[in-house]
Formats: structure tokens, C-alpha cells, sequence
């Protein structure tokens, strides 16, 4: 997507990692030796399948909360296990695992980089496949803000069943949630490399605690095997008719957290993730559940809360311990999440340039957002102290998650269609059921909307009209100065015939158009009359793939013996590092003195305008997005002492 990236001229640019980089930290996938691959899969265990892997916590509670007012009895229990069992199998395994992460974007998953890779497959920008993009870019924020508040709320909630406890504790469960999550926030910004190689093996641990406590607990009623049968599951929702409905969205929660495998695919590879799904996270979640089912079915009076019934009262505290552990992972996993998904935004021109810092020398993958981070912060803690409980936070959970996995499902019909070349019968074939399932768990989860599910959809609205007018003012800006410009070839013509004074070094002029002469080159002409000995008309362009190697970094195309146009290409998950990329001339015959070159950037100052555009409070939220929006000077990382900026004033 030619996201152009010129920093003083409103073509909105990049963002990190020159080297794969997973969130946790783990080097991407290289596919080398049977070592690397399981080393890969414990990795993806504790990044990728943190989110699902706390649902046990919380799902099942909910879902057999609905059931049992409904036809009540066995049917209820085993009805909602085996459709947990089966969202889990239809969403997770057969839509995930063995079919949309084969629509990779050079090894990338997510929305993102699905938007990216059906505008590529069908040759050309479209305005659905930008607003599904978008949409799904919006509401991933609504599922970053309460995945971290429900996850370490549940865990610490135990505290309730705890042996030798009763109420006493009761009061301090959300400011011991919210410590801990403001603790997770602070550390944010000196990075978490060195916990990182403890996630996978502690969140393993966390499954493997699932699955024995299930395997015990299933011989409380063996008929509960039953529940892996669709029969029972169907049977509840024809009972219980528009209360069936209302069940799925609480069923929902169990499969939360499955746009994760999609979303990481590019940080540890397919084969791995894959791996650890169905050898080991899949059947333990399905033991924990069956023995959730098998509890109540013996003990109808755990289903008050059947994940801390199941645990014995010699492991209550360290399990309680290690539930903790595991869901402070699981939020780590979708902050990083949110951090990454801000980063393809920015470079795929959605968003303004952003304060991006590495917090890793090594690791390219280890970056910190403090705008995202400070706003998530204020979300989970608002969250935390309104809704005061992981049962009534369900209620705003499942929207947004819904709502990405149905936009998924949409944009895979391009890719599918134009790039895999399927008939249409076969991508309807494919692609129907699967939006129908997520259009029953959507509708299902907006029946929630009085509940609080109006969170999430009013927290993607306000992101999704921030990356319109972000991508729209751009838009406009950039028309603006194309008609408002010279050609390029008219001003060399003209400094031919007229030759301006020279002055020593090169000069560097970034623009988003090279056709066009730079606003900073025709002030420099205009007002310091001086043109230097060589000059460099620079263009930074997103490319439609995660990342370009540096082979194809730098295009070189001489004008005449002063002006040379340079084109430098990266990723959409990449960062623009300018002089680095400059250093890459020297293999075409190009070098540079960066003591003697200078960078001269294009600043406009926007003022708002009634008459055209867009409407004058949008004109407003433009500009204070552009006045907010990172210094272009380290967004590219160019010497600060080699900068200079000349401005203009342009109306939107």
C-alpha cells in the first residue's frame, strides 16, 4: 500500500522491527532443527494462547449461569460444555488453525496485514476492504482494554473460595487487580525481554494445571463425555429457544483470545502454533471443561463458580499464584498486541506518526508505545473500578472480539477468490458457514449492549473517525499540494536557465510525490537563494508486505549531475531508519557524508477552513492529531543536527 512517507509534507509513515521479533521477545521463526521448532511452540504457548488459555476462569461459569434458568438439569451442563467444546473446535481449529492462517501476508497475519493482502490481491485500493480494515483495527483497542481487567480480575477473585479466607478479603480484590495491573503498565517502558523467556514455560505449566485438574475431576460423572457430541448442544439451543441465544454469547468467551493465532502468526510461524493448538493447548482446555461439567453434574452447587471448585485445598494458594502469573502474561501478550497492531496503523497511514521506542538493543520485536500504553492504562483502570466484577465485565466482553473475527471471515473472500483462484463455489462453500457462525456469536454478544457491550462498540467508534480523518485530512492535504506544486522537471529547467548560488554538501529533500518539487526545496530557493552541489529528492513508501529485505530497501534513479531521486521501501511492521537505509547507497555507487549532508523537511502548519473539505470540527480533530503527532525528526531517526525545517500554511 503506497502509504507515502514524507514527514513535513502529511503523508502519515512507519514503524519497527528490522528483524523479526516476537512479542515475548523470541526471534521470528527460522524453521532450523527440531529443537528450534519446540522452542517456538513453548514460545507461542505463552504469547499466543494467554488469552484463551484464562477463559476457563470465567466461561463456563457464565454460559451455565443462562442454561440452568432455562430446561435446567443434565441437558443444561453437558449442552453448554459441548458447545464450548465445539466453538472451540468451528472457530479455533477449523477457521484459525487449518484455514485462514494460510492467508498470510508474507508469513503475517492480523487485520492489518489481512487489509493489506486483499487490496494487493485485487490490484488496487477498495473502499470496503479500508473500512472493514479499519473497523477491525479499532475494535482489536476494545479487546486490548478488557482482556487485561477480566483476566487478572478472575484470577484474583479465588481468593473468594480460598480456604481459611471466607469474606475477609473481599474488599481488596479490585485494588489488588488494579496494583497489579498498574505494576504491569509502569514496566511497560523498560521492556520485559528478560521475563519474556519465562512465559512460554510458565504459561505451559498453567495448561498443564488445566488439563490434570480436569482429568480428575471428569471421573466425578463420566457421562459427561457425552458434551463431545453436537447433539447435546443443539438440543440446548432448541429448548431453550431466544434463551439459547442469549447462552451462545456467554459460550463465546471460551474461544476469546482465538484472533491471537492469527494475529502472531508472523512472530513464531505457522507449524508451531499449530503444534502447540492441537498437541497441547486444545486438549487440555477440552479436559478442564469436561471436568467443570463433570463437577456440577455431581455437585450442582459449584456451579457458583466451578474453575475454583475443582481445585484442592493443598493447591488452592499456588494454583491461585499461578492463575495470576498466567493472566498477567495473557495482558502482556495483548498490550504488545496493541503496541504491534499501532504500529502497522501508523505505517499503513491510519494513524499519525506515534512516539515508538525500542526497549531492547537485540530485539527488534521488544517496542513500547507510551501513548497506547497510557491509554490503555486509564481503560483497564476505568473498567476495574465501574464494572467491580469478572461477571458483570463479561457482559462487555465478546463484541469486539466478534466483531474482528466476522470482518476476518469478510476480507478472506478477496484473498480467496483473486489470490488463491477458487471458484466461487468452493470460497462460498468455505467462507458462509463460518460468517454465519460469527454473525450468530456477533448478534448473540450485541444482546449485551445494556449490559455494558456498548463499551467496546463505542470505543471503536471513536478510533475508527479518528483514522478516518486522520487517512481523509492526509488525503486532502496531499491534493492540495500536488496542485498547488511545481513539477519537478519544470524547476530543474528553470534553475538551468537561471542558476541559483551553490553551496557545498548535499542536500536531502523528503517528499511523499518525487515528481513534485519539495516545499522545502522551494523555500530554501526562494528565500536562502542557495541550491547545494547535490541534492537528493527522498520518498519513504510503505510496501504491502511485512517487511522488504534490504536488497530491495533502495531504488536509485539519476535526474542530472545535481538531482538524484531516491526511493527507500519498508514493511508495513518495519521501522524507517533513514540513515541506515542511506548507507545501503554505497552498493549502487552513492555516498553519503552525513556531517556534510542536511535533511530538509517540509512542515505544514494547517489551519481549519468552513468552506472546503471536510466539516470545520473535523478540520479541528485533524489538526490537533497533526500537532500531536511525533516529531518527524526521530520518527526517522535522522541526527537531529543535520535537520532543517521549513514551513508553510495550508487550509483543510
Amino acid at each position: 500500500m503506497a502509504g507515502d512517507a514524507s514527514p513535513g509534507e502529511g503523508a502519515p509513515p512507519a514503524s519497527p522491527a528490522q528483524t523479526t521479533a516476537a512479542p515475548d521477545g523470541h526471534a521470528a521463526p527460522q524453521g532450523h532443527g527440531k529443537a528450534g521448532f519446540w522452542a517456538l511452540t513453548i514460545g507461542a504457548i505463552g504469547v499466543v494462547f494467554g488469552d484463551i488459555g484464562t477463559s476457563p476462569l470465567y466461561a463456563l461459569r457464565e454460559a451455565i449461569g443462562h442454561a440452568r434458568d432455562g430446561v435446567g438439569g443434565d441437558l443444561a451442563i453437558i449442552g453448554v460444555v459441548s458447545l464450548a467444546f465445539w466453538a472451540l473446535m468451528v472457530v479455533v481449529t477449523f477457521k484459525y488453525v487449518l484455514f485462514l492462517m494460510r492467508a498470510d501476508n508474507k508469513g503475517e497475519g492480523g487485520t492489518l496485514a489481512l487489509m493489506a493482502l486483499a487490496t494487493h490481491a485485487i490490484g488496487r485500493r477498495s473502499a470496503w476492504i479500508f473500512i472493514l480494515g479499519v473497523c477491525g483495527a479499532a475494535l482489536f483497542y476494545g479487546d486490548g482494554i478488557i482482556t487485561p481487567a477480566i483476566s487478572v480480575l478472575s484470577a484474583i477473585e479465588g481468593v473468594k473460595d480460598a480456604p481459611g479466607v471466607g469474606t475477609r478479603l473481599d474488599a481488596f480484590i479490585v485494588p489488588i487487580s488494579a496494583a497489579i495491573l498498574i505494576g504491569l503498565f509502569l514496566v511497560q517502558s523498560r521492556g520485559t525481554a528478560k521475563l519474556s523467556k519465562y512465559f512460554g514455560p510458565l504459561t505451559a505449566v498453567w495448561f498443564l494445571s488445566l488439563g490434570a485438574l480436569g482429568l480428575y475431576h471428569i471421573f466425578d460423572d463420566i457421562s459427561v463425555l457425552r458434551a463431545l457430541s453436537p447433539h447435546y448442544g443443539v438440543m440446548l439451543l432448541i429448548n431453550d429457544g431466544f434463551l439459547g441465544f442469549i447462552i451462545l454469547g456467554s459460550v463465546f468467551l471460551a474461544v476469546t483470545g482465538a484472533e491471537a493465532l492469527y494475529a502472531d502468526m508472523g512472530h513464531f510461524g505457522k507449524a508451531p502454533i499449530r503444534a502447540g493448538w492441537l498437541c497441547f493447548v486444545l486438549p487440555c482446555l477440552t479436559l478442564n471443561y469436561l471436568g467443570q461439567g463433570a463437577l456440577i453434574l455431581a455437585h450442582p452447587g459449584a456451579a457458583e463458580n466451578p474453575f475454583w471448585s475443582m481445585v484442592p485445598q493443598f493447591a488452592y494458594w499456588p494454583m491461585l499464584a499461578l492463575a495470576t502469573i498466567a493472566t498477567v502474561i495473557a495482558s502482556q501478550a495483548v498490550i504488545t498486541g496493541a503496541f504491534s497492531v499501532t504500529q502497522q496503523a501508523v505505517q499503513l497511514g491510519l494513524l499519525p506518526r506515534i512516539d515508538i521506542r525500542f526497549t531492547s538493543e537485540t530485539q527488534a520485536g521488544q517496542i513500547f508505545v507510551p501513548a497506547v500504553n497510557t491509554f490503555l492504562m486509564v481503560g483497564v483502570l476505568t473498567l476495574l473500578f465501574v464494572f467491580q466484577s469478572s461477571h458483570n465485565l463479561t457482559a462487555a466482553y465478546g463484541v469486539a472480539v466478534t466483531g474482528v473475527m466476522l470482518i476476518n471471515t469478510l476480507m478472506a473472500y478477496s484473498v480467496i477468490t483473486k489470490k488463491w483462484k477458487w471458484p466461487l463455489w468452493a470460497t462460498l462453500g468455505a467462507l458462509i458457514p463460518f460468517g454465519f457462525i460469527d454473525s450468530v456469536f456477533l448478534t448473540s454478544n450485541l444482546l449485551k449492549i445494556p449490559d455494558g457491550a456498548w463499551l467496546p462498540l463505542v470505543l471503536g467508534a471513536v478510533l475508527v473517525l479518528i483514522m478516518w480523518t486522520w487517512t481523509r485530512g492526509s488525503q486532502i492535504l496531499s491534493a492540495k499540494a500536488k496542485k498547488d506544486s511545481l513539477p519537478l522537471t519544470d524547476l530543474i529547467e528553470m534553475l538551468r536557465a537561471r542558476p541559483p548560488h551553490r553551496s557545498p554538501g548535499t542536500a536531502i529533500f523528503l517528499t511523499s510525490d518525487p515528481d513534485v518539487a519539495p516545499v522545502a526545496l522551494m523555500h530554501n530557493l526562494k528565500h536562502n537563494k542557495v541550491l547545494h552541489e547535490k541534492n537528493v529528492i527522498l520518498t519513504v513508501r510503505t510496501a504491502e508486505r511485512p517487511r522488504v529485505p534490504d536488497s530491495e530497501r533502495v531504488k536509485i534513479e539519476p535526474i542530472n549531475d545535481d538531482f538524484k531521486k531516491i526511493t527507500l521501501s519498508y514493511g508495513f511492521m518495519e521501522n524507517p531508519v533513514v540513515p541506515r537505509a542511506l548507507s545501503l547507497c554505497r552498493k549502487q555507487g552513492v555516498k553519503f557524508d552525513i556531517m556534510s549532508t542536511s535533511f530538509f523537511l517540509g512542515r505544514r502548519s494547517v489551519v481549519p477552513s468552513s468552506s472546503q473539505g471536510m466539516p470545520l470540527w473535523q478540520d479541528k480533530l485533524y489538526i490537533f492529531l497533526m500537532r500531536n503527532a511525533a516529531n518527524p525528526t526521530d520518527f526517522f531517526h535522522i541526527p537531529p543536527g543535520r535537520v532543517v525545517e521549513l514551513g508553510t500554511q495550508v487550509s483543510v
